[in-house]
C-alpha cells in the first residue's frame, strides 16, 4: 500500500495485496516456543497467582483494550477484527478489557455500547469452556498501587510537587535535555510518605504526581521521568470514590497486559515511542518477582486512515453535541453504531478489515473498498423492490378498454432475488398494476434529449414486471409543471406471458401502482465531508461538512415492503441498497435509509 497521503489506495490495489506482518511474528513465536510453558492462574493476577495455575491452554493471548469514553468507530473495528481474529486463528484467547483509568471521561453507557459492538461484529470474550475474559483495568488498582510502591522502594520513582508549568518547562525538547526536578533526590522514606499522602487525600488535585525515575537527558522524551500517578477526585464508574489517585495510561497499560498474561500487545503506531517505557516498567516488575514470565511485548501497526472520515473522538463528540448530526448512531457517522444503523453488515466490515491488511505504512484507504465489501455481501441477500423517490402520476387511459373495468387490478410478480441456488428456490414478490401508477419524474421528458429512451410522446417502454405502455402526452399545472403522464397499455405484453416479447422496447422503468403503494420516508445519505482527508494537514473539518449529506423524501414503495422489519435490507432497483431504520421504522410509518449505491460513488 502506498504511503502517499495524496493518493489513497484504491479498492483494487488494497484487495490485491492483503498483508499482515503480525501473523509472521506469531508463527515464529509458536515455532520457537517463545510463550510455551507459561502458566495461567484462571484469571488475571501476579506472578504467584499464575505460577499456581496449570500450563496455559491458549497458544496466544491478545486483547482489545478500549477506554470507555465514547462510542467505537470504524478504526476500532479494525483493532477488534485484528485482535479477536488472531486469537481465533492461532488457538488463542482475546480479552475484552476496559482501560478505565480516567474517571472524569468514562461512563457505563460507553461500556455497554462497546460490548454490544464487539458482539455485533461477530466476536466474543468467552472461551470454548464458557469462561469470560471480560476485564477492567480498575480492578487492578490495588496491584498498580503495589507496583508503584515497589518502584519507590527501589529508588525508581519519586513524588514531584512542581507545578504543571514547571514540569513542562523542565522537560526539554528534542534538541534540549530536560532538567532534574528539585524533588528528584528525595529519600525513599520521604517519597513513600508523600505518595501515601497522595493516596489518603491529603494533597490537592494537581499538587503532586508520582514520576518514574529514569533520566531527564533521555533522547526519547517519553523516558524523561514520565508521570505514572496523579491526584483526581472523581467518582469512578466501577470503583466509586475508593480512590483519589489514578494511574496514568502509560503506567497502567503494561501492567494490565502483564496481569492478563497477554503475549502480543498490539496497538497503533502512535504508541511506538512508548514501547521503551513499556519494557522498562515490566523488566523491573519482573525482576522484583511481581509479574510472571514471559512478559508481554508490544507490537505496533498503522491506524486506519479512511477517506472522507474523521475518527477523532473529540471531533465526533463535537458533531453530536452541536447537533450537526442526530447522535452517535447517526447513519453518517463512522461509529460502529452509526454504520450499523446505516445498514452496514458485520461480514462486510470483517471482510474490509481483512482486505486492507496490517502494516506499518501510513496509508489512506479509499472508502470505496468498504462500499465494495458491503455490496458484495448484500448482493445475494438483499431482496429487490421497486420504489419511486420522486413521484409523478401516470394514468393508463385505455385501462377499462383493455381489462373491462377501471377498477381492475392486474397481478404481477418479480423475483425477490436475481437467482437462488437453483431455479426452485428463487423467492417471488407480488404486487398489482392498475389504471393509476407512480413513476419517477426523471422517466418522462416532453421534449426528450438525444439518446433518451424512456417515456416521451409516441415512445414505448415496459413497466418492469408488467406491460408495455405507449406515452400519449401529459397534463400540466398553471405554471407549466407536468402533473401527470398519459399513456396506453399495449395488450398481451405482460412480462412472463407468451406475448411479452411481441413488442420490442428500449427501456424498462420502475413503478409502483397507486392503489397498493406504501408511503415511506426515505433518507438519502451521502458522505459527511466534501474533502477526502478532512482531518489532515490542520484543516478545519467543520468547514468541510457536506451540506447535502442528508436529503429526506416521501416516497412510494411496493407492497412487499409493508412487512419490512427494522434492520431488514433491500436493494431498491436502480437506486441502491437501503435498510429499514433500526430506531424509527414502524409498520405505520416506514423509514428507510440509503446504505450505498449500486456502483462506486466515493471515487467521483
Amino acid at each position: 500500500m502506498s504511503t502517499n497521503t495524496s493518493n489513497p489506495s484504491s479498492a483494487s490495489d488494497v484487495a490485491a495485496k492483503p498483508t499482515n506482518f503480525l501473523r509472521q511474528i506469531i508463527e515464529n513465536h509458536l515455532a520457537e516456543g517463545t510463550h510455551a510453558g507459561r502458566h495461567w492462574g484462571g484469571s488475571p493476577g501476579d506472578a504467584a497467582h499464575h505460577a499456581a495455575g496449570p500450563v496455559d491452554a491458549a497458544k496466544i493471548r491478545t486483547r482489545f483494550p478500549p477506554e470507555p469514553n465514547g462510542y467505537l468507530h470504524v478504526g476500532h473495528a479494525k483493532s477488534i477484527c485484528l485482535n479477536f481474529g488472531l486469537a481465533r486463528d492461532y488457538n488463542g484467547i482475546c480479552h475484552l478489557r476496559f482501560d478505565d483509568t480516567n474517571p472524569e471521561k468514562e461512563e457505563q453507557e460507553y461500556v455497554e455500547s462497546i460490548k454490544d459492538a464487539v458482539r455485533w461484529l461477530g466476536f466474543d470474550w468467552q472461551d470454548a469452556q464458557g469462561h469470560s475474559h471480560l476485564y477492567y483495568a480498575s480492578n487492578y488498582f490495588d496491584f498498580m498501587h503495589r507496583a508503584a510502591v515497589y518502584l519507590i522502594e527501589q529508588g525508581l520513582a519519586y513524588v514531584d510537587e512542581q507545578s504543571a508549568e514547571d514540569m513542562r518547562a523542565n522537560r526539554g525538547d528534542f534538541t534540549t535535555p530536560g532538567k532534574d526536578s528539585p524533588y528528584r533526590n528525595r529519600s525513599v522514606a520521604e517519597n513513600l510518605q508523600r505518595f501515601a499522602d497522595m493516596k489518603n487525600g491529603l494533597l490537592a488535585d494537581g499538587a503532586a504526581v508520582l514520576r518514574a525515575k529514569i533520566g531527564m537527558a533521555a533522547p526519547n522524551i517519553n523516558l524523561r521521568d514520565p508521570a505514572i500517578y496523579r491526584i483526581r477526585r472523581a467518582t469512578h464508574h466501577n470503583t466509586g470514590d475508593a480512590w483519589c489517585i489514578y494511574p496514568m495510561y502509560t503506567f497502567a497499560h503494561p501492567i494490565e497486559d502483564a496481569l492478563e498474561h497477554i503475549t502480543h500487545s498490539i496497538c497503533t503506531l502512535e504508541f511506538e515511542d512508548q514501547r521503551p517505557f513499556y519494557d522498562w516498567l515490566l523488566d523491573h516488575l519482573r525482576a522484583g518477582g511481581l509479574i510472571a514470565t514471559s512478559q508481554p511485548r508490544q507490537y505496533e501497526f498503522s491506524r486506519l486512515n479512511l477517506t472522507y472520515v474523521v475518527t477523532s473522538k473529540r471531533k465526533l463528540k463535537h458533531l453530536v453535541d452541536s447537533g450537526t448530526v442526530s447522535g452517535w448512531d447517526d447513519p453518517r457517522m463512522p461509529t460502529i453504531v452509526g454504520l450499523r444503523r446505516r445498514g452496514y453488515t458485520p461480514a462486510a466490515i470483517r471482510d474490509f478489515c481483512e482486505r486492507i491488511g496490517v502494516t506499518k505504512d501510513y496509508a489512506w484507504i479509499d472508502y470505496s473498498l468498504l462500499e465494495l465489501c458491503l455490496r458484495e455481501d448484500l448482493e445475494h441477500q438483499a431482496h429487490r423492490a421497486m420504489v419511486v423517490l420522486d413521484p409523478l402520476a401516470l394514468e393508463l387511459t385505455n385501462w377499462a378498454e383493455v381489462f373491462g373495468s377501471n377498477a381492475h387490478t392486474e397481478a404481477c410478480q418479480l423475483p425477490a432475488l436475481p437467482h437462488g441456488k437453483d431455479d426452485t428456490d428463487v423467492p417471488q414478490r407480488h404486487f398489482g398494476l392498475g389504471r393509476h401508477v407512480w413513476i419517477e419524474r426523471e422517466d418522462f421528458e416532453e421534449t426528450p434529449p438525444k439518446g433518451y429512451k424512456r417515456l416521451f410522446p409516441g415512445n414505448k417502454v415496459r413497466l418492469k414486471g408488467g406491460y408495455v405502455i405507449e406515452c400519449t402526452g401529459c397534463e400540466k399545472d398553471a405554471d407549466g409543471k407536468v402533473t401527470k403522464v398519459l399513456a396506453t397499455v399495449v395488450p398481451d405484453t405482460k412480462s412472463g406471458t407468451p406475448g411479452a416479447d411481441s413488442v420490442k422496447v428500449k427501456a424498462a422503468i420502475t413503478w409502483v401502482a397507486q392503489h397498493d403503494a406504501v408511503p415511506a420516508e426515505v433518507r438519502l445519505y451521502d458522505r459527511l465531508f466534501t474533502d477526502a482527508q478532512p482531518d489532515a494537514g490542520g484543516k478545519d473539518y467543520l468547514a468541510l461538512l457536506n451540506p447535502n449529506s442528508l436529503k429526506v423524501v416521501t416516497a412510494y414503495v411496493e407492497p412487499s415492503l409493508a412487512s419490512a422489519q427494522p434492520d431488514d435490507k433491500f436493494q431498491f432497483e436502480r437506486f441502491g441498497y437501503f435498510v429499514a431504520d433500526r430506531q424509527e421504522h414502524r409498520a405505520d410509518r416506514p423509514v428507510f435509509n440509503k446504505i450505498t449505491g449500486l456502483k462506486d460513488s466515493w471515487g467521483k
